[in-house]
């Protein structure tokens, strides 16, 4: 078996793995809160009640649902830039399995009656509420993560113009979108690693501080499967003789 056959196999197994926490997700949500309440019994765990509007639950389910919303749009663009089936597979793949996810992040919102969009909330907000855990009361604001611009994550930047840790700026959006073959692959390649590391310390913030155990597994299975996609895309890059830095916006 080649090289790039193994690589991909392993990725492969990671969005399934990724997948299956999904769906166990879903299933335990629905049986905790059999009333759509929110307020269900605890058979699977879950809280008593649902999460606040400002807890680490319901911020990391909106913030991670644009997250993921972004990189859906960067595979469908990549996927019609290029004619390399390994970069096309991967790049559908991710936009299956997040476009998966996003639905659920979203359906845990409604099931909780809570908002998709909170007006004035500032993104990644979320990551500094763990003091008051997943009830939502207490203090809303940063706490320590004052300045989002250039704001650091455990390594992760957010970059001037974007949204997040790890998203790309438009400017990065129209050059993938005017590049084409090889280049296409590689600055895909690039953003998209640049994606998955703000998307793995997202979701191990959730892992750490979310209270609902369906939402914590999910978070651990978005974890697991990126870091996977991590080191194939390293791999595929330096199959075409590229860094895994992205170039600037």
């Amino acid at each position: 078996m080649t090289r790039p056959a193994r690589t991909y196999w392993v990725a492969g197994s990671a969005v399934g793995l990724a997948l299956l926490f999904a769906v166990g997700a879903t299933v335990a949500a629905a049986s905790a809160d059999g009333d759509g309440t929110g307020a269900g019994g605890s058979a699977a765990g879950t809280s008593t009640r649902a999460p606040g509007l400002h807890s680490p639950d319901a911020g990391f389910a909106r913030d991670m649902a644009v997250h993921h919303q972004q990189a859906v749009e960067m595979s469908f663009i990549v996927r019609d830039r290029t004619a390399d089936e390994p970069v096309r597979s991967l790049a559908y793949d991710i936009a299956n399995t997040q476009a998966n996810q996003r639905g659920m992040l979203l359906g845990w919102l409604d099931l909780w009656g809570l908002p998709k969009v909170v007006a004035g909330e500032p993104p990644m907000s979320w990551m500094g509420t763990g003091s008051h855990g997943g009830d939502g009361h207490g203090t809303h604001g940063m706490e320590g993560m004052e300045g989002m611009e250039g704001h650091d994550m455990g390594g992760v930047v957010t970059k001037p113009g974007a949204l997040m840790p790890g998203m790309a700026t438009k400017e990065d959006l129209a050059r993938l979108g005017s590049a084409g073959g090889r280049d296409a692959e590689v600055l895909y390649l690039q953003l998209m690693t640049e994606h998955h590391k703000g998307g793995v310390a997202m979701a191990g913030g959730c892992a750490a501080q979310c209270r609902t155990p369906a939402e914590r597994a999910l978070a651990q299975g978005m974890v697991a499967a990126q870091q996977s996609e991590l080191a194939l895309m390293a791999d595929m890059l330096r199959q075409r003789g590229a860094e895994p830095a992205a170039p600037q916006g």
